[in-house]
């Protein structure tokens, strides 16, 4: 009997170095209660009842998932084009109910995350003959779907620069029986340039080749994304220090919160010639004894030659400021890492260079996503077409033009323009030109446009007024 025990064991040595980090990104990303308990750090001062009142009352503003969506949402804001495409692919690309756009914004966050992403390309498994009716009766066509940079655990490329074979993890539940109680099954699907045979780990540890096929493609299904300047560079991905700059700022946010309660509940400071009174006789009304316990947590005893009286102490209210100051200087920070610092919160003119290079900055961060996701999809869309001929391979394109403006300036201009415009026509030229704004914040349907062009031209100093 075959020994298929390295099947389970593998790891590429890109995924032994970053599976950590990447763990600790979907963390971030993922939030919740979880996640509070691993990030919140205690202080080598602070008592644990302390430390976990402050976990109880900590939340989380999660900036890892802001930054990665607001990078998938530019890059995804225009529909791609998808000429000849199956619309019936473009309406259900996974074979799960998600739309084509939707996969592809899957594999985006993937990359923004962990910097690297797969997209698997494979198709249902029938016996017998397949006719059209058969096929969509049964859903039997191609599908897409995105994976996260572990979940391909091993893989290897020939000479010709193309994958030889890739090892991609499965975990399925047979839920079929109610009567049983469902078990967790590992598997690790080997995909080869032919063929792809699927082994299963038994609870005892044993693999076993539990099935294989022949699919003639050609070459292995799988498309890797890879960011250009993350593992490309054997470098960390700029995502991990957006993590822990976040990190800091949920620490901090958590003191100032902390602050906040001690300044309205403060610690209290008794003089000694209190501590030292007999109360062992003073029984109270209800017959209990004097307890000694007197504050939040614990109280400051201090002799009557330093103070001699009772009072609450508590944080001043600088401390509480300095510690926002430092939330603010993070969270500029933090979308520094990025690229998107083009909105600027200073009154100082910035100089037509600077914004400029602002500019090209994140619009070649931006490019260089789309040029990677449009790659992948229209490979996606060829090995569909391998795996069904009838499946079209359309042309795809995405778009390249990003408005990357402070609408703040530009909307207020148009309103002092607009405000100063002496003639009809005039207002006219500016109403179109908010009208190309307005088409940067929110897509307008043709249809739509078209009227709102035909209304400015028809337009009269008198309506414009």
């Amino acid at each position: 009997m075959s020994d298929f025990s390295a099947v389970f064991t593998r790891r590429h040595p890109l995924v032994h170095q970053y599976q950590s980090v990447w763990n600790r990104c979907r963390d971030a990303y993922s939030g919740g209660r979880e996640y509070l308990e691993h990030a919140l750090i205690k202080h080598v001062s602070e008592v644990s009842l302390e430390f976990e009142e402050r976990k109880q009352r900590a939340y989380y503003f999660n900036y890892p998932r802001k930054v990665a969506r607001i990078i998938a949402q530019f890059l995804l804001a225009e529909t791609p084009q998808r000429t000849h495409a199956d619309p019936a692919l473009i309406e259900d690309f996974s074979r799960s109910g998600l739309r084509t756009g939707e996969v592809m914004r899957q594999v985006a966050t993937y990359i923004n995350c962990f910097g690297m992403a797969w997209l698997l390309v494979d198709m249902p498994r029938f016996s017998g003959e397949l006719d059209l009716s058969r096929k969509q009766r049964e859903g039997i066509r191609p599908y897409a779907r995105a994976l996260n940079p572990w979940e391909v655990a091993d893989w290897a490329y020939a000479p010709d620069g193309r994958l030889a074979w890739a090892l991609v993890d499965e975990w399925s539940i047979d839920r079929s029986d109610p009567f049983t109680t469902p078990e967790p099954r590992r598997r690790r699907r080997l995909w080869t340039r032919d063929n792809w045979q699927l082994f299963r780990q038994e609870a005892d540890g044993r693999v076993t080749l539990e099935e294989t096929a022949t699919h003639r493609l050609g070459e292995v299904p799988l498309i890797r994304c890879e960011e250009a300047d993350g593992f490309g560079m054997h470098a960390n991905h700029w995502f991990e220090d957006v993590v822990r700059i976040s990190d800091a700022i949920l620490n901090a946010e958590s003191e100032a919160q902390m602050n906040i309660i001690k300044q309205m509940f403060g610690l209290l400071v008794v003089s000694e010639s209190f501590r030292a009174a007999d109360f062992s006789s003073r029984d109270t009304a209800e017959g209990e004894k004097f307890s000694h316990v007197l504050a939040r947590s614990a109280a400051l005893w201090e002799s009557p030659e330093e103070k001699g009286i009772t009072r609450y102490i508590s944080p001043g209210g600088t401390s509480t400021e300095a510690i926002r100051n430092e939330i603010t200087n993070l969270k500029r920070e933090l979308f520094d890492v990025v690229g998107l610092g083009v909105q600027h919160d200073s009154d100082v003119a910035q100089t037509a260079e600077a914004k400029a290079w602002d500019h090209y900055n994140v619009s070649q961060f931006l490019l260089s996503r789309v040029d990677m996701l449009e790659q992948a999809e229209a490979k996606a869309w060829e090995l569909m077409h391998r795996w069904d001929p009838s499946v079209p391979v359309p042309f795809v394109s995405y778009n390249r033009e990003f408005s990357i403006v402070d609408l703040k300036d530009s909307i207020a201009a148009l309103l002092n323009l607009n405000a100063f415009a002496p003639t009809g026509e005039f207002r006219r030229e500016v109403s179109r030109a908010a009208l190309k704004l307005l088409a940067r914040i929110k897509k307008i349907a043709p249809e739509v446009q078209a009227r709102i062009e035909a209304e400015i031209a028809a337009g009269t100093p008198s309506d414009a007024a």
